[in-house]
């Protein structure tokens, strides 16, 4: 049974996110969040305390401090849709993505934003003046604000637990060149509504596997799909524990997740050599003798393994998909993408100015 982040979860994790500093613990997702929705309620109001000023001089207190709020709520609502729409209007920023950003986030980010703006406005406008429409408006922003919040704090809780290196969404993967048939290979894996599904991500050094490992997971975390990055080199050991004496202090296992990530596999190039073979990975895997609880959990886990250099003498993409097929996974559901293949130039994490999703 794959893990579901319930509702005792989620109390566990606040009392986690509640009591603690962190000055001491490090800048954490909740706090992030937190911090960036406070900026937005600042920035409706603090100018409609400052409109509320000028306006009072030449209207009464009531209406300079509805207009006030009314006013900046209305160039927000215009900031936020030139800011959404220009990219997604744009030809030529849509074309410069190798995968689309998730728009419908975008857009759910957008409104969010919007109402922490709008909330913002209209508690500067009561303090200022009390009216009842700038307290019926907060009234219902209060009510609306609270689904965004929780599907917030669940998808952080989903992005948490499978401790990524790095923040990395699909969209901001990017190489020189991809045919269209692998992006719908990696389109297969990540609209993929059963278990069972494996990609191989083959390339040398900075080819890009790693991030685009990191990037489909965190596509499907925030889809609400357990996950658990790791190397290859933790999951060794991970294969001799029992589920009852590592999962105290976390949500679930990798034998839990939907999604593994198994990383640094075999290095690449500039090492010819491999590392592991998948003859000495299922020896680990069989914790040397088989073991069916490890092989049943493989076989039903959705996994992106990131592995070395494969070329056509070494047949390295066969080798693995029989290991796998070995062990009773289905030929159907094993992928393969070759990086090396398109590797003009390396590929890269585009931490530029354009709009993420």
């Amino acid at each position: 049974m794959k893990k579901v982040i319930t509702g005792k979860d989620i109390v566990r994790q606040l009392k986690a996110d509640l009591i603690g500093k962190d000055s001491y613990r490090g800048v954490t997702l909740t706090y992030t969040w937190l911090a960036n929705q406070f900026g937005h309620f600042s920035l409706g109001f603090i100018p409609t305390f400052v409109g509320y000023l000028v306006l009072k001089r030449h209207l009464p207190e009531q209406q300079a401090s509805l207009y006030a709020a009314l006013a900046v709520s209305l160039f927000w609502l215009t900031f936020e849709i030139f800011n959404f729409l220009g990219p997604l209007l744009s030809g030529k920023s849509r074309s410069s993505y190798i995968f689309q950003p998730a728009w419908g986030n975008i857009a759910f980010d957008t409104v969010t934003d919007l109402m922490y703006f709008w909330s913002g406005a209209f508690m500067a406008s009561i303090l200022c003046a009390y009216t009842t429409i700038a307290m019926a408006v907060l009234a219902v922003l209060t009510l609306l604000v609270l689904y965004p919040a929780y599907y917030w704090y669940l998808t952080k809780m989903y992005l948490q637990v499978p401790s990524y290196p790095f923040q990395f969404r699909l969209s901001q993967w990017s190489t020189k060149h991809i045919p269209e048939e692998n992006i719908a290979l990696v389109r297969r894996f990540l609209d993929n509504k059963e278990q069972g599904m494996h990609l191989f991500l083959f390339g040398p050094k900075r080819s890009g596997k790693t991030s685009l490992s990191v990037a489909i997971a965190t596509e499907m975390s925030i889809r609400h799909r357990s996950a658990v990055y790791t190397s290859a080199m933790k999951l060794y050991c991970m294969f001799f524990e029992h589920d009852d004496d590592s999962a105290a202090n976390v949500l679930w296992t990798w034998r839990k997740a939907s999604i593994l990530v198994i990383d640094d596999i075999n290095p690449g190039d500039p090492i010819k050599e491999d590392i592991i073979s998948p003859e000495r990975f299922l020896s680990f895997v069989d914790t040397f003798s088989t073991n069916d609880i490890n092989r049943t959990v493989l076989r039903q886990t959705n996994v992106i393994w990131v592995l070395g250099d494969d070329d056509a003498s070494r047949k390295l993409s066969e080798r693995w998909q029989d290991m796998l097929t070995g062990i009773g996974v289905e030929k159907e559901k094993l992928l393969s993408l070759n990086l090396q293949l398109y590797n003009e130039a390396p590929a890269k994490a585009e931490y530029d100015l354009r709009m993420q999703s």
